[in-house]
């Protein structure tokens, strides 16, 4: 139990993980999905993010001594991070672009309701 309580941000993202994988998998209506995937992938960006610190080290930026890379964190976790936020908000501006032409072509956004419409 401990180990829950020393690591609180990993223990944080998988908490938020499960949250967004059941909204997204629980949900018909397709805004509360893409909630969902969101919340998922910030989970993911956290634990990234909470795995890439190392207690007692600076950040990547040399100020007036050079450390030795001892000295410093990792840059590569933050960059990914930074690359997969980029792609998060793409994608979730394309899936809320495809929501708003299902909503004006079926006027709703429920996908069990869309689905009912094809077989009608």
């Amino acid at each position: 139990m401990d180990v829950f309580f020393n690591n609180y941000f990993e223990t944080a993202a998988m908490i938020l993980f499960g949250i967004g994988f059941t909204t997204l998998l629980l949900n018909s209506n397709l805004i509360k999905k893409i909630i969902g995937f969101n919340i998922m992938d910030m989970a993911i960006f956290l634990f990234f993010i909470a795995r890439g610190y190392i207690e007692g080290r600076d950040s990547p930026i040399i100020v007036k001594v050079f450390k030795g890379a001892e000295g410093y964190i990792n840059p590569v976790p933050s960059a990914l991070i930074l690359t997969g936020i980029v792609v998060s908000v793409s994608t979730t501006a394309f899936a809320l672009a495809l929501t708003l032409k299902l909503h004006e072509q079926y006027g709703t956004v429920d996908i069990d309701e869309i689905s009912n419409v094809g077989e009608e």
